[in-house]
Formats: structure tokens, sequence, C-alpha cells
């Protein structure tokens, strides 16, 4: 407790310290420089780009509606050079300024190839670090929704029931099931479920269709006053495009009775002096078998229709639409003793009737205004509706000999949620000091939430768990970030947040909502030193949370229900050389005691303080024009905190992961690349008695670019290695047997397979 106060206020002292000096800031009566950094081809604005005001040593960056400033300026001549990565860098020169006037210029980005020895090492405090996605956006293209996480560096996933459910996910030595110490956003939209039938967070990303992400967003740790439950070991934000350059139509088949059709339609491109208007829809279409001896059967339809409004360069109107439905059969965790004795073989199930359904429409309306020079505002409205069915066996016959041990987790969920900010920029004296206010608001309304044991789907044996629930969170924060010099900046934040936690549990005769609610203060500070134009150090630290399922909370009476995080990391950025970018973090992650609900049985378990320490890295390299590397290895320590100092491991969390490649682009049109990816071996219990296993996976990918046609070629698994994808420890009894057995259930890996597409814009 003294350690969290004394945290706790030293980062809110620090914080003063940077929001006073903005009540003091004064009016200037220098000239400007403004403008607005547009996309050439799509003639989308560009969040994020980099602009460097020659001989002044001041750097500014796109806000999210590609605007940026520069103010205070003395009389004179300018010259400005406007970079981001994976377009060609423009100077403007011969910028005049006179006093009290705004020179507005317009800048069109022309995209190229990645050319590494220009790439500067510069972000934006708010943006943070971002370089690396930037550049790995660019040079590996999304063959698939995994791939999508997969560039965040460390981050491991496993599917293991059938494609349709949400992939394990693995980072910074968490197994964070499905979600529960990730935060993931798209487009503003929460990805993560609370309370869900499955588990705490559960993120299914497969209503986003991978052709259209533009940009994905990692940050780490739980240092960012803007992100709330589940921020622990990090964030993802996934951005699909505003427009696009213009449609087409992609088929794509392989092993398996894999067969997948993705088209994109450019449908609106009208602009005057006024206003530019964009509109276009996809669609997605997915089938397959799958490698296991009981077919899959696995089906997938997603629809995206997006329209952006500017007006007046200064505000701008994004109205977004999807939907998808998937269903799905699955072989589901297999003992190794079933394949060992010949029972199954190694793609063969013992209940074949796993499974299930889902689906999930969205609707998203977001406001951008850059009101004047130096404040800019941002809203969004969204609503998603959810339905979820999931049939699951994991024991098998240890509890019911004679019909099984099937469960059916189901549930209905209507989201009604609201994100808005306000961010402003001043002056004092030779400082700058940028700060942003936030409102989030998120409601969470779930109808018939149950848990019950069936037979074949079809038949409902006993119901464990049946209710409704309700879970409101609303949050208000504030960033403050401070200029001391053109390379010296302080951040802090301090983010609150309001939980209403709601329960009706229809199991029982009478009528009895359970209510419980809680606040908890959440402070953030990090310092930012540009030592050059090649390199760059961060120090950050903060504390965050993720939050108990609902039922957790009533069941505990309020207790223990938002267990905190407390994050410190140090890192260093940069190029030692002109063609290479680096990367090196430093952290430690520790986490209060948790209760957590488990989903699979309908009972509330202690989860234990744990403490995480370890090591990032992360290399890309540009060997030629057309050669490209890369690299990231990860190291984690990761251990559960008993009474008396006492220490055990935790079930599945990563040692040791790495991955990288190899990426070939020439100028005739021919691409071709080699993946790597790698997971060290694990413990699978407490006492490490059990071991899930690790492995090294090789994927492969070839392609030609035509003038209106794309063809590819891509290989998973190029080595054939024998992989176990998911891994458990798990108590269960098979036909015949009389008694438990603990063991490593798996999920096989996918043996080798060969996918072709072939592309073509119109």
């Amino acid at each position: 407790m003294e350690r969290c106060t004394t945290k706790k206020y030293t980062a809110v002292l620090f914080w003063l310290i940077l929001v006073f000096p903005a009540a003091f800031a004064g009016v200037v009566h220098n000239g400007s420089i403004e403008g607005l950094v547009y996309h050439a081809d799509s003639r989308e604005l560009l969040a994020g780009a980099s602009i460097r005001l020659e001989g002044a040593q001041q750097v500014s960056f796109t806000n999210e509606l590609g605007y940026f400033s520069f103010r205070d300026l003395p009389k004179g001549t300018y010259r400005i050079s406007v970079s981001y990565i994976g377009f060609r860098t423009q100077t403007i020169n011969d910028i005049l300024v006179q006093d009290g006037e705004a020179n507005s210029i317009k800048i069109y980005l022309e995209p190229e190839n990645i050319n590494l020895p220009e790439i500067e090492v510069q972000s934006d405090p708010f943006r943070n670090l971002q370089a690396i996605s930037a550049l790995d956006i660019r040079t590996r293209p999304l063959a698939n929704a995994q791939e999508m996480l997969r560039i965040v560096p460390g981050l491991v996933l496993a599917q293991h029931a059938g494609g349709g459910k949400a992939e394990q996910i693995f980072l910074r030595g968490f197994d964070i099931d499905h979600g529960t110490d990730i935060h993931i956003e798209a487009d503003g939209l929460p990805v993560n479920m609370v309370s869900h039938a499955h588990g705490q967070g559960y993120a299914d990303m497969h209503f986003i269709i991978p052709e259209f992400v533009q940009r994905i967003d990692f940050r780490k740790g739980p240092y960012y006053a803007d992100l709330g439950n589940f921020s622990t070991a990090g964030s993802a934000h996934l951005e699909t495009a505003n427009a696009l350059d213009g449609s087409f139509v992609k088929l794509e088949t392989g092993s398996f009775d894999h067969y997948r059709l993705v088209t994109g339609l450019d449908l609106l491109h009208r602009e005057d002096r006024q206003t530019l208007q964009r509109a276009y829809a996809g669609a997605e279409v997915n089938y397959a078998n799958g490698y296991f001896d009981a077919p899959q059967r696995f089906n997938r339809i997603n629809v995206l229709a997006k329209y952006n409004l500017l007006v007046g360069e200064r505000k701008s109107l994004v109205a977004s639409f999807s939907t998808f439905s998937s269903s799905w059969d699955a072989s589901g965790q297999i003992p190794e003793r079933a394949v060992e004795s010949g029972l199954i073989g190694r793609f063969g199930a013992i209940d074949p009737t796993e499974g299930g359904q889902t689906s999930r429409t969205n609707f998203s309306l977001s406001y951008f205004n850059n009101i004047s020079a130096r404040t800019y505002t941002r809203h969004q409205l969204y609503y998603s509706d959810y339905r979820f069915e999931l049939y699951s066996n994991f024991t098998f016959f240890s509890r019911d000999s004679i019909h099984g041990d099937q469960i059916r987790q189901k549930e209905g969920r209507s989201i009604l949620g609201y994100d808005g900010k306000v961010h402003h920029s001043s002056e004092l004296g030779k400082m700058r000091f940028d700060s942003e206010i936030g409102l989030q608001l998120r409601a969470d309304f779930v109808d018939d939430i149950s848990l019950a044991y069936t037979q074949n789907r079809s038949t409902t044996l006993e119901t464990v768990a049946w209710g409704d629930l309700n879970e409101i969170n609303a949050a208000l924060y504030y960033n403050g970030v401070l200029w001391f010099t053109p390379r010296l900046s302080a951040s802090a934040g301090v983010r609150i947040d309001q939980f209403v936690f709601d329960y009706e549990d229809k199991t029982t005769d009478t009528y009895q909502p359970q209510t419980v609610s809680k606040r908890l203060a959440s402070p953030k500070l990090s310092l930012q030193y540009q030592i050059n134009t090649r390199w760059q150090t961060f120090v950050q630290s903060g504390l965050g949370f993720h939050s108990n399922d609902t039922r957790v909370v009533v069941a505990q009476l309020g207790r223990q229900i938002l267990p905190r995080a407390y994050g410190l990391e140090a890192g260093v950025v940069g190029k030692p050389f002109a063609r290479t970018f680096v990367q090196l973090a430093l952290w430690r992650l520790d986490l209060d005691q948790e209760f957590v609900y488990v989903g699979d049985e309908g009972i509330v378990e202690p989860g234990g303080k744990t403490r995480r320490w370890g090591v990032d890295g992360s290399v890309r390299y540009q060997a030629t024009k057309w050669l490209f590397a890369d690299a990231d290895i990860n190291y984690a320590y990761a251990r559960g905190l008993v009474g008396g100092g006492e220490k055990e491991y935790i079930p599945l969390a990563p040692r040791l992961t790495a991955s990288g490649g190899l990426r070939i682009d020439l100028d005739n049109g021919l691409g071709a690349g080699l993946r790597f990816r790698y997971l060290g071996d694990r413990s699978a219990n407490e006492d490490n008695s059990l071991t899930a296993e690790g492995y090294f996976l090789l994927d492969g990918i070839v392609q030609y670019r035509f003038k209106q046609f794309d063809l590819g070629f891509q290989a998973q698994n190029l080595l054939n290695t024998t992989w176990k994808e998911a891994q458990f420890e798990t108590t269960s009894r098979l036909p015949g047997e009389q008694q438990d057995v603990t063991e490593i259930h798996y999920t096989p890996g996918m043996p080798f397979g060969l996918r072709v597409y072939g592309t073509w814009r119109f």
C-alpha cells in the first residue's frame, strides 16, 4: 500500500507541474505556418506525418485530420521538409511568414517504396514510437486476420477451436487468453468484450478484413491516459482506409479446401473547392474445411462500408458500417495419450461436435474539427450488436461418463459508446505545451449470458449459469506534454474510471439483481529525449488495470474487482547505421491479486499477485533498395507471488519469443519473402512439472505485380514441422478409462499448406 501511495502522489505531482504552465501561456503576435498533408493518389489525409522546420530545430506532427502548424515565427522566409514512411519526402522552399499572419499550405505526398536511409528517428509523444509498426505494415502484407496482430513485436497467437473462435494471445510474459491484458481497437471501436460468456476481454477480430487495414499502432505497457481497461501488457489500434485508390477483386484458394473472395469498390470520389467526398464498400467470403480429420466447415461473411466527408479542409465526418457472420465445427484440444495409444490420429477428435457461431454488426460516426491552429476536437459515437454461441468439450467424460462433458457458452450483447477529446497547444516562453482532455463512455447490455452442459449441440442437460448483466464504464482522462526544448519533452497524465456492474441471476426463483460500483484513478508519467536525428531515448511509468468479470464483482461484493498493474520501462530507438533501425526496451510489470471468473466452469478462482520483467529488441534493416530484413527477440521472466516470498511459475507464460524475415521487392513487380516464428518451451503449470513445447515455423510468399493484376503464392509451414499450437494442462477422462488423467492437451499445428491468390485492380 505504501508503494502504491508513493507512486500515485509522485505521478500526480509531476502531472500538476505540467498542467499549470498551460494556464499562464501567453498570446503571441508573430506569424505561423500551417497546413494539411494528403495522400497524393487517394487524397486521404495522413495522420502522424513528420514536418521539420529547417534551421529552427522544430518538429511538428500531423494530427488525426492531417493538420500541422508552427507558431510564433518571426517574420522571414522558411523551408520545411515533410516525411512519412512509405512516401517520398518532400521539401517546400521559400515559405513567406508575415507578422500576425498564417501561411496555409497543402502538401501531397507521393507513395514510394521504403527508403530507410531517409527516415529520421522522430515521434509524436501522443502517438509514441511507432516507426516500427509503420515500417512493418509496408513491408509485410497482411495475408490473414492473424497477421494483423503479429505486427506487434513479441506477440504470439494460437487458434484452437476451428478458426471461428478468437485467438489465444501471448505477450510480455502473459498468457492473455483471448484478450484479458491487451486493449484492442478497430477504427475506434472496442474489440474486447467485458464480462464475456467465454472469457474476460474476449477479442474477436474476425470482423476486420485485412486488405482494408492501412495502419496498426501498438503500444506496450500501462503508460497512456487515453487507454483504460485491459491495457496492461499493451494495446493495438487498427485503422482501415478512409478511401481506396481504386476498386479491386481478389480470389484465393489453397490446401484443405480453402476458398476466399474479397472485393473493394471505390463508390464515390467527388471534389470541389469546398468539399471532398469519398466512399467505398468491401466484402469478404471465406470457406475452409481445415486440416483436421473432421471437416471444420468454417464459413464467414464480412461487409464493410465507409463514407468520408472533408469540409473546408478543417472538418471531417467519417461514417462506417460493418457486419460479419461466422459458423464452424471444431476438433478441440486432444490429450497426448489418445494419440500415443492410437485411439485417434494427430488430427483426430474425441468430440467432433464442438464448434459455434457468432456475428457482430457495427455502426460508427466520427467528427473531426480543426477549430484553430492551436485546437482540434474529435468525437465518435458507436454501436455494436453481437451474438455468440460456442460448444466445447475439454474433459470429455470426466464429469459425466454417459453423456460427456460438452458445454455451451452463449450470449447476446449490445454496446453503446462515445469517445471524445479536445487537443490544445500553447507556448510558455520558449517552451511548447500540448494538452489533451478526453471523455469516454461505454455501456454493455448482455442478455441471457449462460453456461450449460449439452450433448451433440442439440440437448441441454443442465444449466450451470444464466443471467443478464449490464456493465458501464465512464472515464475522464488528461494528458499533457511539455517541450522543455525541441529535444526534451515530458508527458504526464491521469485517468479516472468509474464502473457500474449489474447482474441478475436467472437460475434463482426470485428477482434479486446485484449492483456494485467502483472508481479508480491511474496516473502516468514519461520522459522523452531526442539525442539527435538518429537516436531517441525514453522512460515511461504508469498504473493501469483490467476489470474483473461482472459475475466475479458481485460474487466478491465489490472487493478486488479492478486489479492494479504497475509498469516501468526504459528504452532507446535509433539508427546506428543509415540502413538500420533498432529499438530496445527494458520493462517491469507487477499485477495485484485478482479473482477470475472461469467461464468454462462457472466458478470464481483467485489469481494471485504476479511479477514480470523482460527485454524487447527489434531490428529493421534495408540492405538495398529492394531487400529488407527484420527481427524481433523478446525475453520475459514471469512468476506468481505467494505467501512468504515464494514464487511459482505462471502457466503458459511465454519466456523467449522471436520472429523475423527477409523481403524482396523488385522494380519489375516481383516480390518474395520468408518469415519465421519461434516460441520457446514454457511451463504448463505452477510447479513446472509439465512443459508446453515450443516450435520454430517458416512461411514463404512469392508474388508478381502486373499493371492491373497481382498473382501470389503463399506457403505456410514450409518445413512441414510437427508442432503443437495451443497447449494446456487438463484433467480429463477418455471412453473406457476408470479415472481421470492430468496431462498436456493440445491443438495440432497446421502442416505444410499452399495458397494461391490473384487480385485484379480496376
